[in-house]
């Protein structure tokens, strides 16, 4: 993908790794559509980014929402879909809040994937397409404390391998990264205490960003970021029982911190 003529449709702009991405995509010459719900955080993008940059207030879980950032983004000329929106929620399943859990879901799986579904048609037009899921390595390597987020984020995977298989004879390319943890404000002070204790390393902002944009300059497939989590990730696909037990032996620390 050249990134010079990319006209990208980015959205969660406004948290931490969204306005990092947004900063690294203009910097390669990319024209952006930043959506958020935040008005006034999309606002203070625009206007320090400058450039061929415009903003969209969207709530991704609104169908309402969805019909009018797709019509914003056909008038803006979209060729790259970033779906980058995320929530997240720390807490053992059977006492999460049930609306918390539909949320996640909603938020990280069934809205890029209906706004996949709404422009779809329109990027299947383009000389030169791309769609970019931003998954988690909690997607291959599903964690205690984050069952609705690992489901939403391993959902968002299968979603990801299926369409590239279906466009494998279209010029739209799909794109899966999965970042290890990334140091910003979606992750609680709890959350943060629970990485300290069992070691797990995050990558700032900037460098998840650096990363995905080289992901969407090599086109497609499905990258994993960060070592020894790549690692873990793949042997979970081959012996998910090794990972079964190695949880099993981590499972007080992470329900301490719950």
């Amino acid at each position: 993908m050249q990134l010079k003529s990319a006209r990208i449709l980015l959205t969660g702009a406004t948290g931490g790794l969204g306005q990092a991405l947004a900063h690294e995509l203009a910097g390669q010459g990319a024209a952006l559509l930043l959506a958020g719900r935040d008005t006034a955080k999309l606002e203070a993008c625009v206007t320090r980014l400058g450039g061929n940059v415009k903003s969209v207030s969207a709530d991704l879980t609104q169908p309402d929402d969805i019909a009018r950032l797709h019509a914003a983004a056909r008038d803006f000329g979209v060729n790259v879909l970033i779906n980058n929106a995320g929530i997240n929620a720390f807490g053992l399943f059977e006492n999460d809040d049930w609306l918390t859990v539909e949320r996640v879901i909603a938020t990280n799986l069934l809205a890029p994937m209906h706004l996949t579904h709404a422009l779809l048609p329109w990027l299947k037009e383009q000389n030169q397409a791309a769609i970019v899921n931003i998954g988690s390595t909690f997607g291959s390597l599903p964690f205690p404390g984050f069952t609705a987020y690992s489901s939403a984020k391993a959902g968002l995977r299968g979603f990801s391998q299926a369409l590239r298989r279906e466009l494998a004879d279209s010029r739209v390319e799909v794109v899966h990264v999965a970042p290890r943890a990334i140091a910003t404000a979606l992750n609680t002070d709890a959350v943060n205490a629970l990485n300290r204790e069992l070691g797990s390393q995050a990558d700032s902002p900037e460098s998840a960003a650096r990363q995905i944009v080289a992901a969407l300059r090599a086109g497609r497939g499905e990258h994993h970021f960060g070592f020894p989590e790549r690692l873990f990730a793949w042997l979970n696909g081959c012996a998910p029982s090794l990972i079964d037990q190695a949880l099993k032996a981590k499972l007080a620390i992470v329900k301490r911190h719950v």
